[in-house]
Formats: structure tokens, sequence, C-alpha cells
């Protein structure tokens, strides 16, 4: 071998080492996907039991969220260990849309779920005989909505729903 081809073979082998070591070194993502807690816009829509009460786009990303009955807690994504990162979610955007166009809402905090329970949006309860369903691209969340993923461009809904 000569000296060019070692030195070849020495640059190439320290470019693939490189390499894997990045590889070895980057978070791990699902679908490609690297989870980010970079503001996104979702569309989001409140329907109450007599029709809309929000419908929308909101710019949103994981945060700290309060309510008067469930207090300060994070809906980041990390709830219950759902992602190792901070990501928006359903009831960050709930959130952020109130704030910013003047609404309220409020949920019960369960610590055993690490999540809120969505009670009252625009002054609208569940009660004994409803609940707030969460829906992302018309699909029920499998979790909470402080667990849930969101990707910019979802449609996130909270649907009065009767028992």
């Amino acid at each position: 071998m000569s000296l060019g081809t070692t030195r070849r073979a020495t640059i190439a082998t320290a470019a693939l080492s490189l390499a894997f070591t990045a590889l070895a070194t980057a978070p791990a993502t699902a679908h490609g996907t690297p989870h980010t807690n970079a503001p996104i816009r979702v569309g989001l829509s409140v329907q109450g039991p007599d029709g809309p009460l929000f419908q929308g786009k909101v710019r949103t990303r994981g945060h700290d969220v309060t309510t008067a009955s469930g207090g300060t807690h994070k809906c980041d994504g990390t709830n219950g260990g759902a992602h190792a990162s901070k990501v928006p979610t359903p009831t960050a955007a709930l959130d952020d849309a109130a704030r910013k166009h003047g609404f309220t809402w409020d949920g019960t905090w369960y610590a055993s779920f690490d999540d809120f329970f969505v009670d009252t949006i625009k002054n609208v309860s569940g009660g004994a005989s409803a609940y707030w369903s969460i829906a992302v691209n018309g699909t029920p969340t499998p979790v909470g909505g402080c667990q849930f993923k969101l990707n910019p461009g979802d449609q996130v809904s909270f649907t009065w729903t009767s028992f």
C-alpha cells in the first residue's frame, strides 16, 4: 500500500468514526422527527354543547400551566415520562389560546396521572354528565393532554362530550 493510499484510508476511517460517534450520541427520535419544544402552529377548536366556543390557529410549545383548581404544573410532554424532552402538547395549546384570545379554562391536577383533567372551558363545565374529550387530527388522544406530542399543522379539538 502506498503512502497516499494509507493516508486516504486513515482519513476515511477517521471520518467514519466521527459519523458513528455523532449517530451514537444523537438523541433517539420517533419516526425521524426530533423531539423539540420549538413553538409550532396548530389549529384548535373548542366545541361546546351548543356549538363552537373557539376556532383558530395558535402558536404553542410545552410549558408550565396554571389553573385555579389545579395549580401550576408542567405540561410539556415530559409528564408521566411520555417524552424524554419537552414538546408542544394539546393542553398547552389550549392554555396559549385562552391567554391570547381572552377566555378562561380550568382543570383539576391529578398527580397519579401527572396531568390535568380539563373541567371547564369558557365557563362551560362538563359537570357530572359530560367531560372535555381531546382529539388530534380527529383521533382521541391515548394519553393526557400534557403528554401527547403535537406536530406543526395538527388539528387539536376539545369537545364537550356527554356520558
